[in-house]
């Protein structure tokens, strides 16, 4: 089984100013002639985490790493004004012109994978290869599986701290009644409905129970983040017409791409995977039998790095 590429340090970081208030956060590893990939992180709102540059050979690759608006390191931290699918795909373009990258490889997990999907139906002359994990296809049905009802009856113990922060009576749209409290006033409101958000993802994130996860998603700087961006896109259809992602994904035809998710998959389920396998028949399909959505997952850690060598492969077959 592949591991993680051993631990490296960024060698350039960039701040770049788009519409105020946003500043983003953008930083390089590896080597800088050789073949750009850009880490399109989860959420909204997650942010980038060190160990997402070792998924690459820093020989071979140029790794870039962003934090999307009021992600991370970027700033306002979970600023939601201006803050839309629209938005990031074309800082996303803003940071490729600025960085001098004519094409680029993008490895996108979660969210990363619908942002990395949009992007490349949006552009698909500026997208050498996806490595796609954990699809979410943003529909009203993957929203509600996870914050009104499916994922609740796989985890009833943990779905009850996740509803003691909303009222009995506010229950029956759990999402917006998160958001009342997320764009609060009340900065300790706004807090403690962040914290119970994000720790019911981080608990239902990975097969077996892993309290570095968990401890990761109740950090406040990442939940105040995670929780209010991605309420506020959910409040918002992630900013997407209806199937949206499915009924595009003709414009990926040309794109090779590899597709891994895990069979346990509590956020995001493998039905997400399934569909959009269905309508880009071109991408190989991965499903991991050991994993559920975390990228951490030892089995998911090997299945990218394959999936990185595949699509490499593959484009410089079709270069030849």
């Amino acid at each position: 089984m592949l591991t993680l590429y051993p631990d490296i340090k960024p060698n350039a970081h960039h701040t770049i100013a788009v519409d105020p208030p946003h500043e983003i956060y953008i930083e390089e590893s590896g080597n800088p002639d050789g073949i750009p990939v850009l880490v399109v992180h989860g959420g909204p709102g997650g942010g980038c985490e060190d160990y997402h540059r070792r998924f690459f050979d820093a020989e071979r690759f140029r790794i870039i790493l962003m934090d999307q608006r009021g992600a991370g390191r970027s700033r306002p931290l979970a600023e939601l004004e201006g803050n839309t699918t629209q938005a990031l795909m074309d800082d996303m373009e803003t940071v490729r012109r600025f960085l001098g990258v004519d094409q680029w490889l993008l490895f996108g997990g979660s969210w990363g994978s619908t942002l990395s999907l949009v992007y490349a139906q949006a552009y698909p002359e500026r997208v050498s290869g996806l490595v796609l994990r954990g699809i979410f296809l943003c529909r009203p049905q993957d929203i509600e599986w996870f914050y009104q009802s499916g994922a609740s009856r796989v985890f009833p113990d943990y779905w009850q701290d996740y509803l003691a922060t909303i009222p009995e009576n506010e229950r029956g749209d759990l999402v917006s009644a998160y958001y009342r409290r997320l764009t609060s006033s009340n900065e300790l409101e706004q807090i403690q409905a962040a914290k119970a958000w994000s720790v019911w993802e981080g608990r239902c994130a990975t097969l077996h129970p892993n309290p570095r996860v968990v401890e990761h998603f109740g950090h406040p700087h990442v939940a105040i983040a995670l929780a209010r961006i991605e309420c506020h896109y959910f409040m918002n259809q992630a900013f997407l017409e209806p199937d949206q992602i499915l009924r595009d994904a003709g414009r990926l035809s040309e794109i090779p791409g590899v597709i891994v998710h895990g069979r346990y998959d509590m956020v995001c389920p493998l039905d997400n995977a399934i569909e959009l396998s269905r309508a880009w028949p071109e991408a190989e399909l991965r499903i991991i039998r050991d994993a559920g959505h975390s990228a951490s997952e030892p089995a998911i850690v090997d299945a990218l790095v394959r999936g990185v060598e595949e699509v490499v492969e593959r484009i410089e077959e079709a270069g030849k």
